[in-house]
């Protein structure tokens, strides 16, 4: 670590907790993000600007003007471009440190199989369950913790998935694939601006301590948000061991599936 970059991380270096080690970590680490809306956006930024050494973006989708209202990586200028390609600018301006890499694509199951095993950990920023439950999927597949977040309307959500904790639900064991939840989508219903930068920074908060093995993950807790009257509220989720995903391996008693609507960001 140079002169420039201890001054420029000084204040997470004076937190004992990460000190010099913990954001050497840090500069190491690689991170998957997939969707680069009004999640992925605060996460991306917070990531970057933290020093997070190596970060890949997914997003097949580019910026239009309605996504202005609360997804901050974008702006006026970068109106039509590829909404990964706009987070590499957006990062680089805070951090040049940073690698960013934009894939363009979809996330489906092929190109997870080739990112995941790649990343330290990933991070689901995307508003349809069956991108989701693909991402989980591979998350579980190669043993990596998956950072989840969700908002709707005033209405958040934020939880961790680590398929290397044998007590750690995955997603799937939350929200199976056979319920069919109905998606509600911020394009029909709408969703408060900070709300998305709200569950984001969350995200990102619980990357970092991912990262540098410091305090209480969310692993086994979903923390759920009410915007309008800005309580947070908290369940405790077990494992499921008939999930299809992650139940082949468990010997824990089966879990109590919660049912939820939200999606989109």
């Amino acid at each position: 670590m140079n002169d420039e970059q201890l001054l420029r991380y000084s204040r997470h270096i004076l937190l004992d907790e990460i000190g010099i080690d913990g954001q050497s970590l840090l500069m190491a680490s690689r991170v998957l993000i997939i969707g680069a809306g009004g999640l992925g956006s605060p996460a991306a930024l917070y990531l970057g600007s933290a020093g997070v050494g190596r970060i890949t973006v997914v997003d097949d989708d580019r910026v239009d003007p309605t996504n202005l209202q609360r997804q901050i990586a974008h702006n006026l200028a970068r109106i039509g471009e590829f909404k990964a390609e706009s987070v590499v600018q957006a990062v680089a301006a805070i951090n040049t440190d940073v690698q960013v890499v934009p894939v363009t694509q979809r996330a489906d199951d092929a190109l997870l199989d080739h990112l995941v095993p790649q990343a330290d950990l990933v991070l689901d920023c995307t508003d349809n369950f069956q991108t989701r439950h693909a991402i989980n999927r591979a998350c579980v597949k190669y043993r990596k913790p998956l950072v989840s977040g969700a908002a709707i309307r005033f209405d958040g959500q934020v939880s961790v998935y680590d398929p290397r904790n044998q007590a750690s639900p995955c997603y799937a064991c939350i929200f199976p694939e056979s319920d069919l939840l109905e998606e509600t989508r911020c394009s029909a219903m709408g969703v408060f601006a900070p709300l998305v930068g709200i569950v984001g920074a969350m995200q990102a908060a619980e990357a970092l301590k991912l990262l540098c093995g410091i305090g209480q993950v969310l692993t086994g807790r979903l923390l759920m948000l009410d915007g309008k009257g800005m309580e947070w509220h908290q369940m405790q989720l077990v494992r499921n061991h008939e999930c299809a995903v992650c139940g082949h391996d468990s010997e824990l008693p089966a879990g109590n599936p919660l049912t939820s609507l939200l999606a989109g960001s």
